[in-house]
């Protein structure tokens, strides 16, 4: 997805820079690092054991194994399947939110605090990844239908970008990704990382994490959702900031 240049993008963009200078400096690290750097079978926390099937440094990635249990899932796609709309982006000229042809699903959303579901997921999310809660946006549930896909992006928000600015004033800039599969595709459907050389398979309970501090393509996180060859792909997305989400 790209932007066109325009007379106003360097003057937005360095608007956004002083925004985010004139912002306190948090007060943990820039992003989340699950478990640091000894990688155990399984993370504990306050209510699940969620196991830990695979991680890698570089692009910084982490696959968990039963985040969410097969009841959970159900219940969060129940609570959303009679509410999902056409899925929208961000347009990096404007910083509306519109309709683009790159992702082809439905989704909403969920308040922190929506419901008792809601909140003791977000509750084991913050746990799991040791990141406050109100440092996250909130639940967003997708659904992609037969040939539904999202094609190659980024998740953070380019500074360079006009449509960037009144994103990153509601607590930063997102730092970090976890992807919820709450149902296992018949087939396709994978959240493919291609500058890691590496798919990921949706199966329902299962997370996958990154991380992008640097906010840059140095990080490897460019990632796509490819497209659901047979049945559904529902996932629920938790995008995390670097300060408080309001």
């Amino acid at each position: 997805m790209s932007a066109a240049n325009g007379p106003g993008r360097a003057a937005a963009a360095e608007a956004t820079r002083a925004d985010m200078a004139a912002q306190p400096e948090p007060q943990h690290a820039v992003a989340p690092e699950p478990f640091g750097p000894a990688l155990p079978i399984s993370v504990r926390t306050s209510d699940r054991e969620v196991g830990v099937l695979m991680s890698l440094d570089h692009p910084r990635i982490v696959l968990f194994g039963g985040l969410l249990s097969e009841t959970e899932c159900d219940e969060l796609v129940a609570m959303s399947r009679h509410k999902v709309e056409r899925s929208r982006t961000v347009n990096r000229d404007t910083g509306a939110v519109d309709l683009h042809v790159d992702r082809s699903s439905e989704g909403t959303y969920f308040s922190l605090d929506e419901n008792p579901l809601v909140a003791r997921i977000d509750r084991r999310i913050a746990e799991l990844l040791d990141w406050p809660i109100e440092n996250g946006e909130g639940l967003q549930v997708t659904r992609y239908g037969p040939g539904g896909e999202y094609k190659p992006h980024y998740d953070y928000f380019d500074t360079a970008d006009p449509g960037s600015a009144p994103h990153i004033a509601h607590g930063g800039n997102r730092v970090a990704t976890l992807v919820i599969y709450l149902a296992t595709t018949l087939q396709g459907g994978a959240t493919i990382f291609p500058d890691a050389g590496l798919e990921i398979a949706p199966v329902k309970g299962n997370a996958v994490f990154f991380s992008y501090a640097a906010l840059s393509t140095d990080t490897l996180t460019l990632h796509a959702g490819a497209p659901v060859m047979a049945g559904e792909k529902w996932i629920a997305s938790k995008w995390l900031r670097q300060r408080a989400y309001r």
